[in-house]
């Protein structure tokens, strides 16, 4: 793996992620790696059971590790409750991707009223708008565009060809890859004898700090007010939030996930992949939804799952045939419990 050039000593990484040390305190790491191959001068961690095994025979200089393992592993260790937690936190550390820009290129194009921080980088292609507002040390990659009167927070990583229309602001240290799109017109349209009648989209997207969406996401405009989305939220690659959503603080949604207009998520709600939430509902705060559903009401706080789970293709067309007649079994149903009760009442009678 790459390395960065100086690395940090057991004892500097322990005290940032909250981990006790067992061992050589002034071991230096340069990388991070995987437990089953990692060398020296590298670190790696352990949360899964399933690689368990390889604490006997990892070359790494150092693990992270549960305290429960501590015992197992006789090289250098971290050892602290959450190791999962600890490689995050290390990770950064150890982060090796490059800048996306440096300085402003000569061929991104700057509007003159645009507001540019001194310490923004701006790669060749870019486009910023009329009345944009750039913080420190953001980082616009090649052939962005940011729309007219948009604002983008300090400390905020843009990647190459990412589009925010106009009147979009987004807070500090966000992160969105490429092909996102950012302030696009919602879905909104009128009905005139069979003719569809644009609505135009006249608010904007408000997003918090701490954000990150993955590639090709989109995130429509409001149709009147804006689009509300919170603090430290994440999305995957490929997520659609729509007009007039708003999506609380800490939530989560995985890939192929989307929210239809005016919904609402509560603040720490985790959205599996491939969820489908309709539109003109809300879902509570601490809502987790498992992958495939399809959310069609309001929820309160939970777990929450729908669809069918992987079977044969044969036991999957036997289960349609009988989904199928589910209304006449329930008819026939119905007509049994009158006739028992009506057998009860004769008895009764007698």
């Amino acid at each position: 793996m790459t390395e960065t050039m100086s690395g940090y000593e057991l004892h500097e990484i322990a005290s940032i992620i909250g981990a006790q040390i067992k061992g050589d305190a002034a071991c230096r790491v340069f990388a991070i790696n995987t437990i089953q191959d990692a060398g020296s001068g590298e670190i790696a961690f352990l949360s899964n059971p399933k690689y368990q095994g390889y604490l006997t025979s990892t070359k790494a200089s150092a693990l992270i590790l549960a305290p429960q393992l501590a015992d197992q592993f006789s090289g250098n260790a971290l050892v602290m409750d959450n190791p999962y937690l600890g490689f995050a936190k290390v990770a950064q550390l150890l982060d090796t991707t490059p800048p996306i820009a440096t300085g402003i290129h000569p061929m991104a194009v700057v509007a003159d009223s645009a507001d540019v921080a001194q310490s923004a980088n701006i790669a060749a292609g870019a486009i910023i708008g009329e009345g944009v507002c750039i913080g420190e040390n953001v980082q616009i990659g090649a052939n962005c565009v940011v729309g007219q009167g948009s604002r983008i927070g300090n400390d905020s990583r843009i990647y190459p060809s990412v589009s925010i229309y106009h009147n979009v602001t987004i807070g500090e240290r966000a992160i969105i890859h490429s092909g996102s799109v950012i302030g696009s017109d919602g879905f909104g349209f009128a009905n005139e004898a069979g003719n569809w009648v644009k609505i135009p989209q006249l608010g904007g997207v408000v997003i918090g700090s701490d954000f990150e969406c993955g590639a090709n996401c989109t995130i429509d405009r409001g149709a009147i007010r804006d689009t509300v989305i919170g603090d430290d939220v994440k999305l995957d690659n490929m997520c659609h939030l729509a007009h007039n959503v708003e999506f609380g603080d800490h939530s989560a949604m995985a890939a192929y996930s989307g929210v239809a207009g005016s919904s609402k998520v509560g603040e720490y709600c985790t959205i599996s992949g491939r969820v489908t939430i309709l539109g003109h509902i809300e879902l509570a705060d601490g809502v987790h939804v498992t992958a495939g559903s399809q959310v069609s009401k309001s929820l309160d706080k939970g777990a929450y799952s729908s669809g069918s789970p992987l079977m044969s293709n044969r036991d999957w067309k036997r289960n349609v045939a009988r989904l199928r007649q589910l209304d006449e079994m329930a008819k026939s149903i119905k007509q049994l419990e009158k006739q028992i009760a009506q057998l009860k009442s004769e008895n009764s009678d007698e």
